[in-house]
């Protein structure tokens, strides 16, 4: 490094007041006569350097300022360290203004033939009862899995991977293209060995040289107690297993819930609705609902109306990770008698006259505004 700060307008070849926009047509211009990948004689590359270096610095506004100042804001030790200061190297600088690949060398490397395996998923169908409870089901599983025959490497018993006669085990290859910037270097990923480097010769005849094999398993899950419907159980690697026998992923199971006869859920409570004669509602009676916990016995209360609710607590279904339970809801129909016969019509009747109950459409209410006028009088 110079004993005194470095003149970036010089290593630019700029004037103290160039705009920012003449320092960009600058950098540009020495780019394309010093850039490795058209220039690769040594000295060019570190001429290349310098004057990203310069670039950086003097597109900075509080940089630039510290240099107009007499300042090196890369004199710093931390700064010194670095002479690309923001940007990620002089390749990330030429990729910003001209696109396409950095420096000579630089690729994304060899990818792995062993890849992680996807997830699968699988829907069960339980009932009411399995769901609050709980319940451990046995399930069939088609997924990949390790092939028996190659154990994952895909080669044929007594043979191995070799390495690509095309990219010679890298992974990619590199041509040479000339463009206005002279001769720029491309790479892309080897298309006969897929960028993994390496070829099969021998491809093992069960899996065809992927190393996993399509199969039916039996696998158990525990439904723990008030599961809803929807909800999913992750069993961790028990997947889809990756090409090459990578790992497998996980193994999600979707619960969903079959309608019951007598209750809708609701979260952790459960609903139902009982219908009720119009005499036992009038009357009073009790009455015997099957729970999820065996018989129980409902109160219904004289005078009760149609569309009272009944709440039993603690008699829903448990709550999912908790010793407590939601509630069960009893709703209440009152059913109103359609065809009634003499003595029935009779009887009741003789109910109307008691509680003083006109049954009888008097002549005076006969039609709309008869109905009306009554209204108001009531």
């Amino acid at each position: 490094m110079p004993d005194g700060p470095r003149d970036y307008y010089r290593l630019l070849g700029v004037r103290k007041d160039a705009t920012p926009e003449e320092l960009k047509r600058a950098y540009r211009k020495l780019a394309r006569e010093l850039h490795p990948d058209v220039n690769p004689d040594p000295e060019a590359q570190d001429r290349f350097k310098e004057v990203t270096t310069a670039y950086e610095v003097l597109s900075d506004p509080e940089k630039r300022r510290v240099v107009d100042l007499g300042g090196d804001p890369l004199s710093s030790a931390g700064a010194a360290g670095s002479p690309f200061g923001g940007f990620g190297g002089f390749g990330d600088v030429f990729e910003a203004f001209f696109g396409g690949g950095g420096p000579m060398g630089a690729n994304r490397g060899r990818r792995s033939r062993v890849r992680p395996g996807a997830d699968a998923l699988l829907q069960v169908s339980l009932t009411l009862e399995e769901t609050a409870f709980g319940v451990r089901r046995e399930i069939a599983v088609d997924t990949a899995i390790v092939c028996d025959t190659c154990q994952g490497n895909g080669c044929a018993p007594g043979t191995s991977p070799r390495t690509c006669v095309t990219c010679g085990g890298v992974g990619e290859i590199q041509t040479v293209q000339r463009s206005f910037l002279g001769q720029v270097m491309t790479t892309r990923s080897c298309s006969a060995c897929g960028g993994t480097g390496e070829q099969i010769p021998s491809p093992c005849p069960t899996c065809g040289g992927d190393g996993r094999v399509r199969a039916r398993r039996t696998k158990t899950v525990d439904v723990p107690p008030g599961i809803e419907d929807g909800m999913r159980i992750r069993l961790a690697g028990q997947g889809e297993v990756g090409p090459g026998g990578g790992p497998a992923g996980d193994l999600y199971v979707e619960i969903s819930e079959l309608p019951h006869e007598t209750f809708t859920r609701d979260g952790a409570d459960l609903h139902c609705t009982i219908a009720v004669p119009m005499t036992s509602a009038a009357l009073g009676t009790d009455l015997v609902l099957t729970s999820l916990d065996g018989d129980e016995k409902i109160e219904v209360r004289a005078g009760t109306q149609s569309g009272a609710v009944l709440h039993l607590r603690g008699k829903g279904v448990p709550k999912l990770r908790s010793s407590s339970r939601g509630d069960l809801y009893v709703h209440v129909e009152v059913r109103t008698p359609t065809k009634l016969d003499d003595e029935q019509e009779r009887l009741l009747r003789e109910l109307a006259d008691l509680r003083n109950e006109d049954v009888s459409v008097s002549s005076r209410s006969s039609g709309l505004f008869g109905k009306v006028r009554d209204a108001f009088r009531q």
